[in-house]
């Protein structure tokens, strides 16, 4: 199986939306980046606490109380704003996009999936999409160009957060409705900001799982892809909170660059040296099939690990009957923009802050999300198989 990335995949390949490609370098191999018992400078308790809520609060959809919508529908704990004003009853909507960028497999899986939501509403008679190529500058002309394109409404990916709040800001003055997904901007002028619970969610499920799996005084070792991504550094912040006060300990705290031949000579220089890993904890699974066959070319055990929710790492999880688990980003996020903007265009209210569930792969729901016939680093938890298309574009 091919993991060489190119360097524009590496960037994003981390499997986050919210990594840019313009990121920091990473330390020089075999340094622990920081001490585990050091509270990172990105952690936020007054957040860290709200997406703990989240992760145990029930979704419920707009329309109806009862939650039966799928996720990428479901709001956890919505505050409704009225959209009155936005209405354009009758359709032949003309729906723009401003993509930060195609360049890494999670963004790659997102947008496929927008696209086949947009082909199931008839109503949207227009799609315009521009692609940043994760770059600043051309986001935020390709905003200003949408914004004389007569678009019923525009969706922003931002490619990052406080450099495009003016594009953003400005886009909003000419009365279009603004929908914001995935990363965030610095002001509230968008109708609606859709997004996962977050990173603290995303390293809390990985830390707790291992707190309960290593046995007290048990070794783990964190493996992170870059450091100073702010999205990446909530997701260790939480793990080293929960590490912190918990009874294992961590061995070491190292930078992969998302290379799959450097994280197999981490991983190996840890069992040398410590004689035994009992738990792996990882920021983003982009490696963590590496990271599990550098455990077999040693012939150690496999130890419990966190990864994500591609199928690479989910096939090797139930071919080598791994005690494992996968937090997500999931890409199905993606079809919620398409939705909320039809709803905003019709009318209908619309969460100010559309917090979407954040579901984690277990052991009992591994079986569901494994899918033999997709590319390996197809993300499972696209919200995609149900729909018309599925599976051909996602290949």
């Amino acid at each position: 199986m091919n993991r060489k990335w190119s360097a524009a995949a590496l960037a994003g390949a981390l499997t986050l939306a919210g990594c840019s490609s313009d990121l920091p370098s990473a330390p020089a191999p075999g340094g622990t980046s920081e001490s585990a018992k050091t509270k990172s400078e990105f952690f936020d308790e007054t957040e860290f606490e709200r997406q703990r809520r989240f992760r145990v609060a029930k979704a419920v959809g707009l329309d109806s109380q009862d939650g039966a919508a799928k996720p990428w529908e479901q709001a956890l704990e919505p505050q409704l704003v009225d959209t009155a004003k936005y209405a354009k009853p009758g359709g032949g909507y003309h729906l723009c996009f401003s993509n930060a960028s195609v360049d890494n497999p999670w963004r790659q899986v997102g947008f496929k999936t927008m696209k086949e939501e947009v082909k199931l509403h008839p109503e949207i008679t227009n799609f315009t999409v521009l692609d940043a190529e994760a770059k600043d500058d051309k986001q935020i002309s390709d905003i200003q160009s949408l914004a004389s394109q007569g678009c019923s409404a525009l969706i922003v990916s931002p490619n990052t957060t406080a450099t495009l709040t003016p594009a953003v800001e400005a886009a909003c003055a000419t009365g279009v409705p603004v929908i914001v997904f995935d990363r965030g901007v610095k002001t509230s002028c968008p109708v609606t900001f859709i997004h996962p619970i977050g990173g603290f969610a995303f390293g809390a499920d990985g830390a707790e799982f291992l707190e309960d799996e290593v046995k007290p005084g048990g070794k783990v070792l964190a493996l992170r892809i870059l450091p100073g991504v702010d999205v990446l550094e909530q997701r260790w912040a939480a793990a080293n909170e929960i590490f912190s006060g918990s009874q294992v300990k961590v061995v070491g705290v190292e930078f992969t660059n998302g290379d799959a031949a450097k994280t197999k000579s981490i991983v190996n220089e840890y069992i040398q040296r410590e004689g035994k890993i009992d738990g792996v904890w990882m920021d983003a699974g982009a490696t963590a099939v590496a990271a599990v066959e550098a455990f077999q070319d040693a012939g150690a055990a496999i130890p419990p690990f966190v990864g994500e929710d591609q199928q690479d790492f989910l096939r090797m999880w139930a071919d080598e009957k791994m005690t494992a688990i996968a937090p997500t980003y999931p890409t199905y996020q993606w079809r919620t923009p398409i939705i909320a903007a039809l709803r905003v265009l019709g009318g209908k209210q619309v969460p100010r802050e559309w917090v979407l569930p954040q579901p984690k792969v277990t052991q009992d729901t591994l079986g569901d999300f494994i899918k033999q016939d997709m590319p390996p680093l197809h993300y499972a938890m696209c919200g995609c198989e149900a729909m018309p298309g599925y599976p051909a574009p996602w290949k």
